[in-house]
């Protein structure tokens, strides 16, 4: 084959995967835009039911809009089609439920469209620079030349020396141009987007490996003893055997150092505290910085899972395997087969003759479960009253200190810091203004429930409420942020 006709039977390849096959079709907007809006950037289950209900919702409301290339058909028979695009994938929960999530290659087209929706990055200083220092780092660690790394290693402690006594001698700090803080932020945004179509790979590659494993199983081509050991030692192996198992153990390792992650997590936070943070990032794209940490976990949890149902297929089907069983089943279904031959030779080919599925079973009105135990009836020992005179004194402020929460006092602080010149950004901010009186435990519900009262509502984002208990001892709380609204705005 010449090199053009291998190039393009590898591009056809290509596009018969399902990630181009999706983007392909002519409905690939409305399939995209539905998945967006059902399943999230964290590609979280969805009950069958719901998402049956939710596809014809939102094509509903999308024909609506004057779209006429719209898919035909109920929200089941809709999902069904997706699944044999291998869009999506039915499985079971944690409680034994039927929930639909996107596969890697439902997810891989969503983070393509997704990138072609942003603003694309184009060659700068930023993109330069981070490319120099990638290909450093990636020399200074693979190098096989040990004096040439030795070399890199001096180089970058001397600039870093250089760097950090300038700053200590009082120098001048070279801020970040808007222009590099967006080119940062957008090639942040890829790579974190990329991160739950490559947990969902990894997953599914374990899926496909247990299928294998069971189909190896029930072939019992050879003997027993010889598959177990075979199957056994791949099951030891499943994460050191493939690339997927590989990749995902190296960031396994990574994550679960907590210093890391610690370091991770505070970097994040710095960036999204940067001042010019606020005019590049919208609502929905800081939500996804702020929330890196509880994605990468959430798909650790579900690749783990998945490992740990291959080896619990694997145990119990070792447990369970009976091959004298199997055998004597074998042999009745043969039994059936014959007496059913016998049957069709003596009848006609119209002829028609009830045969029970299964026996019929015994029909039992009541079943006797437990006898007469002569200690139910033993009368209870009698409630002793005490005496109201030994009862511990109580004074009124320890009955209010221990009671709910002093609505009329909230509400008139509430209000006092709507009409303040320097009014608090948020409730957890006012809160810590009050005095020890007024920040028991308590009264967090209390702020809430007045702020529901008159209809603010909590962002994505949480900030403590640091309580003091009527004992004297504190207790941080993490309450969901909300903003106090601008006093000058309604006025208006």
């Amino acid at each position: 084959m010449s090199e053009i006709g291998g190039e393009l039977a590898r591009v056809k390849g290509a596009f018969a995967q399902p990630t181009l096959t999706l983007l392909h079709q002519r409905q690939a907007p409305v399939v995209i835009t539905i998945f967006r809006a059902a399943f999230g950037r964290n590609n979280r289950p969805i009950p069958t039911a719901r998402l049956h209900t939710q596809v014809e919702e939102h094509l509903a409301e999308i024909r609506r809009t004057g779209e006429q290339d719209v898919p035909t058909g109920t929200g089941r028979e809709i999902c069904q089609r997706w699944m044999r695009g291998q869009w999506l994938v039915r499985s079971l929960d944690e409680g034994g439920n039927e929930v639909y999530v996107l596969t890697s290659h439902a997810q891989q087209a969503l983070e393509l469209v997704k990138n072609l929706a942003r603003d694309r990055a184009t060659l700068s200083e930023h993109r330069i620079t981070t490319i120099l220092g990638t290909v450093r780092r990636f020399n200074s660690e693979a190098n096989p030349d040990r004096s040439a790394r030795v070399t890199i290693l001096n180089e970058e402690i001397a600039r870093l020396q250089a760097e950090r006594d300038r700053l200590v001698d009082g120098a001048d700090l070279v801020g970040a141009t808007e222009d590099y803080m967006l080119e940062g932020f957008t090639e942040l945004l890829s790579l974190i987007s990329a991160l739950p179509s490559d947990f969902a790979r990894v997953e599914e590659r374990f899926a496909t490996i247990r299928t294998e494993i069971l189909a190896a199983f029930r072939a019992e081509d050879r003997p027993a003893g010889e598959v177990i050991d075979d199957y056994l030692a791949r099951a030891d192996a499943l994460m050191t055997a493939t690339h997927e198992g590989r990749a995902f153990e190296g960031a396994f390792a990574l994550l679960r150092d907590d210093a890391l992650v610690t370091q991770l997590r505070e970097d994040l936070t710095a960036l999204l505290e940067h001042p010019m943070s606020d005019r590049i990032l919208s609502d929905a794209e800081r939500a996804e910085l702020h929330g890196t940490v509880r994605l990468v976990r959430d798909g650790l949890d579900r690749v783990l899972a998945q490992r740990s149902r291959v080896t619990a297929t694997l145990k119990e089907y070792i447990v369970s395997h009976d091959a004298a069983r199997d055998r004597e089943l074998e042999q009745t279904l043969r039994q059936v087969e014959s007496e059913l031959m016998t049957w069709v030779a003596t009848t006609g080919p119209r002829a028609s003759h009830d045969v029970p599925l299964l026996p019929a079973r015994v029909t039992v009105d009541h079943l006797r479960e437990r006898f007469y135990d002569p200690a139910d009836d033993v009368l209870p020992e009698r409630i002793v009253t005490p005496d109201a005179d030994d009862a511990p004194p109580v004074s009124l402020a320890d009955l209010v200190a221990q009671g709910g929460p002093k609505l009329a006092s909230l509400r008139e602080r509430l209000d006092a810091a709507l009409t303040s010149l320097d009014p608090a950004a948020s409730l957890g901010a006012l809160f810590d203004d009050f005095e020890p009186s007024l920040r028991r435990p308590v009264e967090i519900f209390g702020l809430l429930h007045l702020a529901a009262d008159r209809g603010w509502r909590p962002d994505d984002t949480v900030e403590p409420y640091a309580a003091v208990r009527p004992d004297g001892s504190r207790r941080t709380f993490a309450v969901p942020r909300t903003p106090l609204p601008d006093p000058d705005l309604e006025n208006a």
